[in-house]
């Protein structure tokens, strides 16, 4: 079975690494910008769309707003980029907002952020490859049509990639995430000089189609809550921002330094891609609307439930390219495969944040231990699972989807620059040096004004997408932070209970005496050799025990344990009802009772088998009578095992797979060298 499973995991994720080896998986600028980054870079594919979704509730009319939420988007963007410039060099550890609001707010807040951040990047997986879907699903009806079962084969597909380990996944993600940057900053320079060079018109798809609003004719408080909500909504743009100051740890020295100007030029590049869409949107008058089927009008008639609404930046790489021509088609790609690729973010981030919890307790310890390719395997495989279930329960739908988005994102932002002023403040009492205070009040400027444009963020946000789906996700964040509370205090517990005591205590006195039971069902091989073994430990008292389930058989046992003599008492429970686990149980306990002070030694005889099917057949009593004795205190078990002559077939398939290597586990280096090697073992 060994050898069934090695075989396709090594074809599949690559041969073991040595630990020594982690150093080779760390990251050059090149390549972490686009496994950190992806998320936020491709998020330009969808977050201009949503801006001019929500605006399409007040009719076309409303468009005109967009250019002043992109400019408000893009403040924020480089106030976030800004402040978190500050986090990467404070905490280059690999905690991020996790180890900041721990370190300066407490526990609870730590817990807080750590909560939204589990949250945001299973949603980011889950936004990003529905995102990706239904990009893909424009040019191939299949996707469309089994949107959920595509959906999970991609995430299935990057979760085989990133168990190969953070290097190679990243290597492969690197070519299409620069395709779409180059693409977009393509499309843009080329729809920018078509426009105001040559002058000229360009037109997308959509740009004769009239929208119905909803809401005619908004003023006042109305039309702040939409201007408010599609700012929330283009604020997409942010997620995954953070995911650098979370990966410090897996970028090559000086770590700090190469996070940060990751992060700068991630800043950069987001922002002059979500403008440049944006403003040729409005340039080539992109339509969208949140019911298409029945918002949209052409010719005075809706387009009806068999339209497919298609993003933003797909209309205006027609309008700007050309339908069907060569670049349009290779941004198309390229926009659909690093959607896909900007879950990479989550699996980068997720595994690591999970491993810093576990590290301090407040996930299972399971989710801190590397795979065999150095990245943290059960965390991959956890963020894929939880991934999978939603986009199973909201169909792969992207709309649905990304109204729970970015809550998290912006609860993180605002704790962890909220942590970073008190951490200034508390260095500013101590410091004396002014070249170094003088920096530090510069810093804590830039995350004062970060915590406070996040926070007005949070609660827009808040206000805005509360009843439009935010609630999942705030739900989601209570359920992960009574989890977590409720492992911590598990983990605490058991520490406390196991914790070796400095003074005398129980644990170190020695028992009066030890009470030995031998359980037997009739005389044979193994009986023998457990009843030898018992001897041979010398107890103060030494019986061996059966159950009277057949007098007949009973009967037998009695004469032929007197027949050979056996200097060991017998002792035979009745049990009227047949059962044997519950009277073996009752006379250890009351042995316990008796005597208190005493071990009480239960030997059970095992058969030992060498095929899967034979445990069925064998040592199911002994199972059961285990696993009731575990929870008895003081009782001590031990298990006899005797070999059958099945388990020699086992034996030699166990030395058999101890010389075997799977395909790719093991480098054996050039031929004549084995073969030297080899001439050498033989003399």
């Amino acid at each position: 079975m060994s050898k069934l499973t090695d075989v396709p995991k090594r074809i599949l994720i690559g041969r073991a690494l040595r630990s020594d080896r982690l150093g080779e998986t760390l990251l050059p600028k090149r390549i972490a910008l686009p496994v950190f980054a992806s998320d936020p870079l491709s998020s330009v594919a969808y977050a201009p769309g949503e801006v001019l979704l929500v605006l399409s509730i007040a009719g076309v009319t409303a468009y005109h707003f967009s250019p002043w939420i992109a400019v408000a988007v893009v403040v924020l963007m480089f106030t976030v980029v800004a402040s978190y410039r500050q986090n990467v060099h404070a905490y280059p550890s690999g905690g991020g907002d996790y180890e900041v609001a721990n370190t300066n707010l407490g526990p609870k807040a730590g817990l807080t952020v750590a909560s939204a951040l589990l949250v945001d990047y299973v949603l980011t997986v889950a936004v990003s490859i529905s995102s990706g879907i239904e990009n893909l699903g424009s040019a191939v009806p299949f996707v469309v049509e089994h949107k959920v079962l595509c959906a999970i084969g991609v995430i299935v597909l990057l979760t085989l990639m990133n168990l190969r380990g953070v290097k190679e996944s990243g290597s492969l993600f690197a070519i299409p995430t620069y395709v779409f940057v180059f693409g977009v900053f393509t499309m843009i320079a080329w729809g920018a000089f078509r426009g105001l060079v040559l002058d000229d018109t360009m037109r997308a798809p959509t740009a004769d189609y009239v929208i119905k609003p909803e809401h005619q004719g908004l003023a006042g408080f109305a039309l702040v809550f939409l201007l408010l909500r599609a700012f929330s909504s283009g604020c997409a743009a942010l997620t995954g921002v953070e995911a650098i100051s979370n990966g410090v740890p897996a970028f090559r020295k000086p770590k700090s330094k190469n996070a940060a100007t990751t992060l700068a030029m991630m800043g950069l590049l987001a922002v002059t891609m979500f403008c440049g869409i944006i403003a040729l949107a409005a340039a080539t008058d992109v339509r969208m609307a949140e019911n298409p089927a029945k918002d949209l009008i052409h010719n005075g008639v809706p387009l009806g439930p068999d339209y497919v609404q298609n993003p933003v930046i797909s209309q205006v790489a027609e309008a700007v390219f050309g339908k069907g021509s060569f670049l349009f088609i290779i941004l198309a790609a390229a926009t659909a495969l690093v959607l896909f690729l900007a879950a990479n973010t989550a699996y980068n981030g997720f595994p690591l944040l999970g491993s810093i919890l576990a590290q301090d307790r407040y996930l299972p310890r399971q989710l801190h231990t590397r795979g065999d390719r150095l990245a943290f395997s059960n965390g991959i495989v956890l963020l894929a699972g939880a991934a999978a279930l939603l986009v199973g329960i909201y169909g792969a739908d992207s709309t649905r989807l990304i109204q729970l988005y970015i809550v998290g994102v912006f609860v993180s932002f605002t704790l962890s620059q909220t942590g970073m002023v008190r951490h200034w403040n508390r260095h500013l009492a101590t410091e004396k040096d002014q070249a170094k205070r003088r920096h530090m009040v510069r810093s804590r400027a830039i995350n004062a004004f970060g915590a406070f444009f996040t926070g007005l963020v949070l609660v827009v946000v808040l206000l805005t997408k509360f009843t439009h789906g935010a609630w999942v996700a705030l739900l989601g964040m209570v359920i992960f932070f009574a989890t977590m509370t409720a492992i911590r205090k598990h983990y605490d517990r058991v520490a406390a209970e196991i914790a070796a005591p400095e003074g005398p205590s129980d644990d170190l006195v020695r028992p009066s005496r030890v009470h030995s039971v031998v359980l037997i069902s009739k005389i044979h091989r193994p009986t023998l050799r457990a009843l030898a073994y018992a001897k041979l430990m010398r107890s103060d008292t030494l019986e061996a025990l059966s159950v009277n389930v057949d007098p007949a058989e009973t009967k037998a046992l009695r004469e032929e344990w007197e027949r050979r003599g056996i200097d060991v008492p017998l002792k035979i429970l009745d049990s009227p009802y047949r059962e044997i686990t519950r009277p073996i149980i009752e006379y250890v306990k009351s042995l316990r009772k008796e005597s208190p002070r005493d071990a009480v030694s239960v030997i059970i005889p095992e058969y030992v088998v060498g095929h899967w099917y034979e445990h069925l057949l064998h040592n199911q009593s002994a199972l059961r009578l285990k696993g009731r004795l575990l929870f008895t205190p003081g009782i001590m078990v031990t298990s006899v095992p005797y070999q059958l002559q099945s388990s020699e077939a086992a034996k030699r398939r166990a030395r058999r797979q101890q010389d075997w290597n799977a395909p790719g586990s093991v480098r054996r280096g050039p031929a004549q060298v084995r073969s030297k090697e080899s001439s050498e073992r033989k003399s």
